[in-house]
């Protein structure tokens, strides 16, 4: 048996997620009927994030241990024929050593946010960015995310259905730039909370909007209470982008899109 590691690339506007779902498609589910009819193997594939409904991949990692032997060119092109017309692509797919693992060996995620800041409707780029109409002040945004970069309790920032065994965290970076109408939000951290990015995003824009201060983002994150969030943003604008493993461990390359 073999392991292999995959980077993928999805839009996520037709599944329920990445996580294999009862009640509907699934980035993962995809991915492993498209093995297993290139196998006939029934296999789990892992990842190195669960997104939501809606959210897209760059750039995911993840990994499956195959039987068959397949060099990993051409198990990549037969997984991608397989897959179509999902909107779901191999990118990579390299042998990796057993012991590692998308999601235990994974030191780092970044996500992008991407924010059309503009009055005029979303044409092809709609359900891929979120459009807020009101104008946005990003440095004042960027200046507010300061505040919750850190080592922190995000509770407020924490959907009621999340799993984590704490609320604390640390994030490592939250920027946010404009570029023309666009306003775009990094965000990276070793693991995030259920809706933690898009928590953090709903909030800026208040900020941005000029209808929260600086101090009123440090008091919702205080206050440790998911009531004191003032806006979860929609999943449109999220991208997983990149994951960061140790270096005896593969290295995933940084999806810079933006």
């Amino acid at each position: 048996m073999s392991r292999v590691a995959f980077t993928v690339e999805f839009d996520g506007r037709p599944f329920m997620g990445w996580q294999r779902q009862a009640h509907g498609p699934s980035v993962q589910q995809t991915i492993e009927d498209a093995i297993f009819a290139v196998t006939g193997e029934r296999v789990a594939v892992h990842a190195a994030g669960r997104t939501d409904a809606g959210v897209h991949g760059l750039a995911m990692r993840a990994h499956a241990d195959i039987d068959k032997d397949l060099a990993p060119f051409r198990l990549m092109e037969a997984l991608n024929a397989r897959m179509r017309p999902h909107p779901v692509a191999i990118l990579a797919c390299d042998a990796v050593p057993k012991d590692w693992h998308a999601r235990f060996s994974c030191t780092g995620r970044s996500y992008v946010y991407r924010i059309a800041n503009r009055r005029a409707p979303l044409t092809f780029e709609q359900g891929l960015t979120w459009r807020v109409i009101q104008p946005l002040d990003a440095d004042a945004m960027h200046r507010a995310a300061q505040l919750l970069v850190g080592r922190h309790d995000f509770t407020t920032f924490r959907s009621a259905h999340c799993q984590a065994d704490s609320p604390v965290k640390s994030l490592d970076r939250l920027d946010v730039a404009r570029e023309g109408d666009r306003v775009i939000i990094h965000a990276a951290a070793r693991s995030f909370l259920h809706h933690q990015v898009r928590s953090m995003v709903g909030c800026l824009a208040m900020v941005g909007m000029n209808r929260w201060s600086a101090h009123d983002l440090g008091d919702a994150l205080e206050a440790r209470d998911r009531s004191a969030l003032a806006l979860n943003a929609p999943p449109d604008g999220l991208y997983f982008v990149r994951a960061d493993y140790p270096e005896h461990c593969l290295q995933m390359k940084a999806a810079t899109q933006s």
